[in-house]
């Protein structure tokens, strides 16, 4: 059995009372805890590390760059990618989406190559307008996306001319497959999805949609970052040509996170962002770029965060998974239980398949009220829209309460849970 005191011993901060009651700490969908051995990995790098890492000859810029090196061939280990170079270092999920809606569009929109004359540059960009023109760039998104894997591509089709998809869902926030491939035969070049719906805990069955899409000619990309702190992540297996994720929704420090993609689309996509480090050779004239991973990597990495992602990785790899994820799904299971007994409730989003998170309203209560009367008793939940405020419009909603769970959550917190909302819910009516 795994001993969640024993977990819990590791996150200090949750040894803490607010307004003089013991924390209660359910806000993980937005950003979990970090363990000490985290914290600690990150600080020893500044105290005996801390260099800017490659093409340093000397003794820390050689340590500091190994183990950053060895950081990537961890998350690599991690989702079970092919290749090391395979995995990008980024700020986490939301500069990996805007990485790819920028890189890709560029990438499908034919760019000339360098090695072209001037005329035929011309007359190549003329050609990829004109058949842009004919085939306007189309992506397909779900109706449950975090406004990261919504905004990017819709600004993204906005600009050039082209079209958003949007996948309906039904009223328990579950995916309609035959709408989402009926849209497939409309043609989209990119299919951009949620792995776990932030606002809905909705699982989504991806490595079915990725196949679909695939047989339709799509380039597949799945938004990771409330699935791999949950649940066991395989891109190989899942077949997906693009993975991101963010570190600190898995214990890991802020400001990191990471993209997984498949080797052959890496190389034909040009760079997102340039600087040092990415290049290769420059002159006045020319710049070549550097191979990858390091095309994507502009600049001077968050070395230290990177380490902390490792540890945060090294964590979880210590942990029972199973029972971890059976321990999470009870948290769920139980505060849904619970809580529906309280007058007035209202889940939003009740999918079969679901994980780490419960949204929900009181009828005649707005969410941000409920939220800050139970935040006074200790309670640290998640209430508005979440990021997601498509979602909200169509639940006809301004926003919910959110309490989200991790592995350091009990089931005395989730009483503590039910009886804040019920108390809070008794002084609002």
């Amino acid at each position: 059995m795994m001993d969640v005191n024993e977990i819990r011993r590791q996150f200090p901060v949750l040894d803490q009372k607010v307004y003089g009651k013991p924390l209660v700490y359910l806000d993980n969908a937005a950003t979990t805890q970090k363990p000490l051995c985290v914290i600690e990995r990150e600080r020893d790098y500044y105290l005996h590390e801390n260099c800017n890492i490659h093409r340093g000859v000397h003794y820390l810029s050689q340590m500091a760059t190994e183990a950053y090196e060895n950081a990537r061939r961890t998350v690599a280990r991690f989702v079970n990618a092919k290749e090391a170079h395979e995995i990008v270092f980024t700020r986490g999920t939301t500069e990996s989406l805007n990485l790819l809606a920028t890189s890709l569009e560029r990438m499908l929109s034919a760019s000339p190559s360098g090695d072209a004359s001037s005329v035929e540059k011309a007359h190549q960009k003329e050609a990829a307008r004109a058949q842009r023109g004919r085939n306007p760039l189309k992506v397909l998104i779900t109706a449950m996306e975090h406004h990261s894997n919504l905004v990017p591509w819709q600004q993204m089709v906005k600009l050039y001319g082209g079209e958003l998809l949007v996948a309906p869902m039904d009223d328990n926030g579950v995916l309609d497959l035959q709408a989402y491939e009926d849209l497939l035969k409309q043609g989209p070049q990119i299919v951009a999805m949620a792995h776990v719906s932030n606002t809905l805990a909705t699982i989504n069955p991806i490595k079915e949609m990725i196949k679909l899409a695939h047989q339709y000619g799509a380039i597949t990309v799945v938004d990771g970052a409330q699935s791999m702190a949950h649940l066991p992540i395989d891109v190989q297996d899942l077949d997906c040509d693009f993975f991101v994720f963010s570190g600190h929704k898995m214990y890991a420090p802020m400001g990191i996170g990471g993209l997984y993609g498949k080797t052959e689309w890496l190389e034909q996509m040009p760079p997102y962002q340039f600087g040092g480090e990415m290049v290769d050779t420059v002159s006045f004239e020319k710049t070549t770029f550097n191979k990858l991973p390091f095309k994507f990597e502009a600049g001077t990495p968050n070395v230290g965060a990177a380490l902390g992602l490792e540890t945060a990785i090294q964590f979880l790899e210590h942990l029972d998974r199973p029972a971890v994820e059976a321990h999470e799904n009870l948290l769920v299971k139980t505060a849904m239980e619970k809580l529906s007994t309280i007058e007035g409730m209202r889940f939003i989003g009740q999918a079969p398949e679901r994980s780490g998170l419960v949204s929900f309203i009181i009828d005649g209560i707005h969410p941000y009220d409920l939220g800050t009367i139970i935040d006074k008793m200790g309670v640290a939940v998640r209430t508005g829209h979440h990021c997601a405020e498509p979602v909200m419009t169509r639940f006809g909603i301004p926003g919910t309460v959110r309490a989200s769970f991790a592995v350091y959550n009990t089931l005395e917190e989730v009483d503590t849970l039910v009886k804040a909302v019920e108390r809070a819910a008794n002084m609002l009516r």
